[in-house]
């Protein structure tokens, strides 16, 4: 989906503002650190190396004017000279890249949680763009636009005839600006015209917290300069809250998935809220092994003993990665959910001419045991002797935690209980990539301006999405019936004698795949009127909608479950 609010994520980096001005560190997801490139990280050419440097650098201005100037057709010297410098860093690492003037405004944008707009996040479902989410509290949402609202111009530009990207930029702009949106809302025929002044919009990276039968749950979706305060304000809201119940809180999860990371400086403060002060959470080093930064823990933590679990997975990356590395390793919580994304690499963000900038390499980082989490990448003989240098990425090598429990090396964060979330069926993603929960919310609350909860009943909400799909153009065509397809076809093109039964055999298959695709829905039914309940919360109650989606997540269920367990708890912690 493509969001205003959302600024792109370039390659899962975190950052760091460096103390000059002129650069930003990063690592993994991206990390700001106060390292100077000729020092910790080395990132300054060793003397034998300038004259071969200076002697390229001629060489590559020489090439790049003969092509610019003599080439047989005319070419575009600003893409020319692009080209080139992708070509030169394609041959490190997937992590280096330069950014032109837009890339830079959203690389500022993730590490502030800062932009200026009206406050949704736009999506495109079924060739059409909608309102897919709106933050409390800004103009789009003051103004009365909902989840599900289709937009079908902006300033007097058609949306059928403009790519979304460009709409995108359109409806962000300077604070104090105006926008126009041409609406159309499903049930409704005539076109609604907002007129909206953009602000500054501060993006939480705390959508969600609740508590859930004495247990506090707090997603973190990023590390930006108010993570720390966010996450603090969130769990003393709900340590208050239980109090003022007369109740004890039992556990705390931490919610890390899909997370690409952010500052690694705010992944250091996020992990003091629970461990001591002055741990050590996280170092660097860069080409000079021995310039090794240690990052520690600067203070008191708020929550030091209440039971944790941190969830993860597979998008689960960089400042991440560091929080929960340091919560195992020092023993500190409970990691719950699949292995993690694997990037331990740190960049530094230097500015260039014309707002460009470039996010280069210049260091690994390292969990408190002394293990790399970055994964080796397949990208060639050369990066891989760019990222690996000395390391081996050995998944056997045994790293220790504080209590002297076993971890892994070999790239990413290993949970201490694995649970995966459960594999959506072609059945459902085909739905979900047309767009058919989202229409159906959208149709059913234009019907329906108040929910109430007996219409949220499984058998009566799924009879009624069925008969919206079976009315609503979808199309579904499963693997098996692909490949039966395939089959068919391949029979029909045989020019030979056909052989005895052949046609009444593939009748018969082709009943039996119908029969199977049916009985598939039917095992599916139950996730699918789950799937529909919980966009139609979402459509008219954010917060209810997720809470829905996570007392149906296993991954969050198991790390209830265990907190609730402290025996089974601290054996984990302490075997």
């Amino acid at each position: 989906m493509t969001e205003e609010t959302s600024p792109l994520h370039h390659d899962r980096i975190f950052f760091w503002r460096r103390c000059r001005p002129a650069a930003v560190l990063l690592a993994s997801a991206s990390l700001f650190a106060f390292l100077p490139f000729s020092g910790a990280h080395g990132a300054v050419a060793s003397k034998p190396d300038l004259f071969s440097a200076a002697r390229s650098i001629d060489l590559l201005g020489d090439v790049y004017l003969q092509v610019s100037e003599n080439y047989v057709d005319p070419v575009n010297v600003a893409e020319l000279m692009f080209a080139g410098i992708d070509g030169m860093l394609a041959y490190l690492d997937p992590y280096t890249v330069f950014l032109d003037e837009a890339g830079s405004d959203e690389l500022d944008e993730m590490t502030s949680g800062r932009y200026a707009g009206i406050g949704i996040i736009i999506g495109v479902v079924s060739g059409d763009l909608y309102v897919t989410s709106l933050l409390d509290g800004y103009a789009a949402s003051n103004a009365g636009l909902r989840i599900g609202d289709m937009i079908v111009s902006v300033d007097g530009k058609m949306v059928k005839h403009n790519p979304s990207d460009e709409l995108k930029a359109a409806i962000k702009g300077p604070s104090g600006t105006e926008v126009t949106l041409g609406i159309r809302r499903t049930g409704e025929h005539a076109t609604r015209s907002y007129t909206l002044r953009r602000e500054a919009i501060r993006l939480s990276s705390v959508p969600f917290y609740a508590q859930f039968d004495g247990i506090a749950y707090v997603q973190l979706d990023s590390f930006n300069e108010h993570s720390v305060e966010e996450l603090r304000s969130a769990l003393q809201e709900m340590t208050a809250t239980a109090g003022n119940e007369h109740l004890q809180l039992k556990g705390i999860v931490l919610d890390l998935r899909g997370n690409p990371g952010g500052l690694l400086t705010t992944a250091v403060d996020v992990t003091g809220l629970f461990v001591d002060k002055g741990s050590r959470v996280v170092s660097t080093r860069g080409r000079e092994p021995y310039a090794e930064q240690v990052y520690v823990t600067r203070n008191e933590p708020i929550e030091p003993a209440l039971p944790l679990a941190v969830l993860i997975d597979g998008d689960t990356a960089s400042a991440s990665e560091i929080v929960a590395s340091a919560i195992q390793e020092l023993d500190r919580g409970v990691i719950v959910g699949r292995g993690s994304f694997g990037k331990g690499l740190v960049q530094s963000i230097v500015s260039l001419p014309y707002d460009h900038v470039l996010k280069m390499t210049t260091a690994k980082y390292y969990t408190p045991s002394g293990r790399l989490i970055q994964k080796p990448l397949d990208h060639g003989e050369h990066q891989r002797k760019v990222l690996e240098g000395v390391e081996r990425y050995d998944s056997t090598k045994v790293y220790f935690t504080r209590s002297r429990r076993k971890v892994y090396g070999g790239g990413g964060v290993r949970p201490d209980i694995e649970v995966s979330a459960i594999n959506p069926s072609d059945y459902r993603q085909a739905l979900e990539k047309q767009g058919m929960f989202f229409r159906f919310a959208a149709l059913y609350r234009s019907q329906h301006p108040v929910l109430q909860e007996i219409n949220l009943q499984a058998g009566a909400l799924l009879r009624e999405f069925n008969r919206f799909v079976e009315g609503g153009h979808f199309v579904f065509r499963s693997k098996l019936r692909v490949a039966f397809d395939s089959l068919r076809e391949l029979a029909g093109k045989d020019d030979g004698p056909a052989e005895k039964g052949l046609d009444s055999t593939i009748d018969t298959l082709e009943k039996e795949i119908v029969a199977k695709n049916d009985r598939m829905a039917l095992q599916d039914s139950s996730r699918i009127a789950s799937a529909v309940r919980q966009e139609l919360l979402r459509h008219y109650d954010a917060k209810a909608g997720r809470r829905a989606a996570i007392e149906d997540d296993p991954v969050a269920q198991r790390a209830f479950s265990l907190l609730r367990n402290p025996q089974r708890y601290r054996a984990l912690l302490k075997p």
